[in-house]
Formats: structure tokens, sequence, C-alpha cells
């Protein structure tokens, strides 16, 4: 593994642990919240689209599983759909590089709107307990609504950008 590749792996593990260890923080004094975005979602769709040479499956995989595993959800299948959504963002991040924000955040949109959708459906057919539908329509409007300044966020304070034309035909040369 490249230095870059693998400083860009550290970052991201670092980045997603920060977001857990805030995500386990009690930040309110009892009553009923509305459901917060994905954050880690946001930043590893967000990672994947802006260098996908530095973000490997494994990883992404790893990641999750250690967030369902702390946060005690159903082991693995968050996880197998995160993976599932951003291979498939991968896939195309090359035709999606050179397209305008807005447009972007309308494709993650829908990526995650399929991949929270698929999320609920497999928990109806397996039986498994499932949240109230208008909290997770909620959470699916702010994590979306999120994407955008985690895009900012993780380029401002990471230097997360887009990789060069250039630089991708290194990348898929070097493999």
């Amino acid at each position: 593994m490249k230095r870059p590749v693998l400083a860009g792996t550290v970052l991201f593990c670092a980045a997603m642990a920060v977001l857990l260890f805030l995500r386990l923080l009690p930040l309110s004094a009892g009553g009923v919240r509305l459901p917060g975005p994905d954050l880690g979602l946001c930043l590893t769709l967000a990672w994947v689209l802006r260098r996908p040479d530095q973000l490997a499956a494994p990883v992404i995989a790893l990641v999750f599983v250690v967030q369902d595993i702390v946060l005690f959800h159903p082991l693995g299948l968050w996880p197998a759909i995160v993976l599932l959504g951003s291979e498939a963002a991968r896939l195309r991040e090359g035709r999606w590089r050179d397209g305008p924000f807005v447009v972007e955040w309308l494709r993650i949109a829908v990526l995650m709107g399929m991949m929270m959708l698929g999320y609920r459906i497999i928990q109806v057919l397996f039986m498994m307990p499932v949240p109230a539908l208008g909290q997770v329509i909620l959470h699916y409007i702010a994590t979306v609504a999120a994407y955008p300044p985690v895009v900012l966020a993780a380029r401002a304070l990471i230097g997360l950008r887009r990789i060069a034309p250039g630089e991708a035909e290194q990348t898929r040369a070097a493999r």
C-alpha cells in the first residue's frame, strides 16, 4: 500500500472513530429528540466519490461492523448495505466526477434512499424490530441535508478534494 493511500485510510478511520465517539456522547438530558443524520454514511460516500483509491471495501465494512457492535445494531446488515452502496458509487465515480455538486447531491440522495429502503425491507422480511416510519423518514432527510456540510468540512479540515482526471489515470495504471 502506498503512503498516500495508507494515510488516507488511517485518516478516514480516525474521522469515523471521532464521529462514533460523538454519537455516543449523552448530549441531551432526556425528552424526545429528532433523529440526527448519519454523518458516517455521508463521510464514507463523500470519500469514495473524491478519493476512491484511498478507501478499500474491507475498511468500509470493518468500520461499520465496529459501529454496529458499539451501537448494538443488527450485526452486519447495515455494513453490507453501506458496502453495496459505496461500491455502486465508486463504480460511477468516473462519470460523476465532472458534474456539478447539486447533481452529485441528488444522486447521493437517491442512493441513500435506496440503501435505507433496502435496510427497512430486510428488517421487515426477517421480522426484526423496525423503527417508526416517521423516524426513518426524518433520519433520511437529516442525512441528505447533512451531506453538503460534511463535504465542506471534509474539504476544509481534512483536505479531501476530488481526484483530478490525471491522478485517476495514474492510480488505474498503478493497479
